[in-house]
């Protein structure tokens, strides 16, 4: 994306820990978590939109599920929340606090039109989660 600030893993999850209050390591396991399972829920194009915004290993091994979709997948914010705080054994206010940085984060990142894009394929709950955190 043209003009957008890119940034690293550990920058990423210092701006999530300092927003979420979780410590560097929970932050990098969240954010890991949050972006994979954000990508299983957007388009193919979204997600690789997305996967190209990180420079290192935040997005290389991601199992794009949407691989073989055209549309978006989403899943309801609490649905997404419990996967979440299941794969990183956070509880369910540090999952949503936690994903509600990340998402705040990448608003930032991604300007107004790249955010536009990724959450226009979500919930509006999501949109609400991001606010949350501000």
């Amino acid at each position: 994306m043209k003009g957008v600030c890119v940034m690293g893993r550990n920058e990423f999850a210092r701006a999530v820990a300092e927003r979420s209050g979780l410590s560097r390591e929970e932050a990098a396991d969240l954010t890991r978590a949050v972006l994979e399972a954000l990508a299983g829920q957007l388009s193919n194009g979204e997600a690789r939109r997305l996967a190209m915004e990180f420079p290192d290993s935040v997005a290389e091994p991601w199992p794009l599920s949407a691989k073989y979709r055209s549309g978006a997948h989403p899943v309801p914010v609490e649905e997404f929340v419990r996967r979440v705080s299941g794969r990183t054994g956070l509880t369910a206010d540090e999952t949503r606090t936690g994903t509600g940085a990340v998402l705040e984060v990448l608003r930032e990142r991604l300007g107004v039109d790249g955010y536009g894009h990724l959450v226009g394929q979500l919930p509006a709950a999501y949109v609400e989660l991001a606010q949350s955190a501000s």
